[in-house]
């Protein structure tokens, strides 16, 4: 099965945790051999680029409008297979993006500015994950 987007079930359940504070969002991707403009053919270049390559474009774009709305990539790096974790499983790109909240979070997400630019991350994609951690929740030992 392949992630692409939030559901609306995933979205009131991070609603659901209360979450008040800064959150950090991990976000792992896999990435298309050749980008798949067919949902945003305005977006599409006039040669056929990987989706790594996409996404680039996707980042250039929406970085300005993560920090509008309280938010910053603080890593960006490349994936690769799990050390612990299924072997046959493996992520091209990692990101780290701390948000101020998660009120912020869906702000930005919602940016009509953000949804212009969005078909470049869908086009760039075939999978993803995105986990947003409680930096204020410590394990305790």
């Amino acid at each position: 099965m392949q992630y692409l987007e939030a559901s609306q079930e995933s979205a009131i359940k991070l609603i659901s945790r209360g979450l008040t504070g800064p959150v950090v969002n991990l976000n792992m991707l896999r990435f298309q051999d050749v980008a798949d403009y067919s949902a945003s053919p305005e977006l599409a270049p006039d040669h056929p680029i990987s989706g790594a390559e996409a996404y680039r474009l996707y980042e250039q774009a929406t970085l300005p409008i993560v920090r509008k709305h309280g938010g910053d990539v603080i890593f960006s790096g490349a994936g690769g297979h799990y050390f612990i974790g299924p072997e046959a499983e493996a992520w091209d790109h990692v990101l780290l993006v701390r948000q101020s909240s998660v009120k912020n979070f869906f702000a930005m997400a919602q940016d009509p500015e953000n949804m212009k630019t969005i078909g470049h991350r869908m086009a760039a994609i075939c999978d993803s994950r995105l986990l947003v951690i409680d930096p204020s929740q410590k394990q305790e030992q």
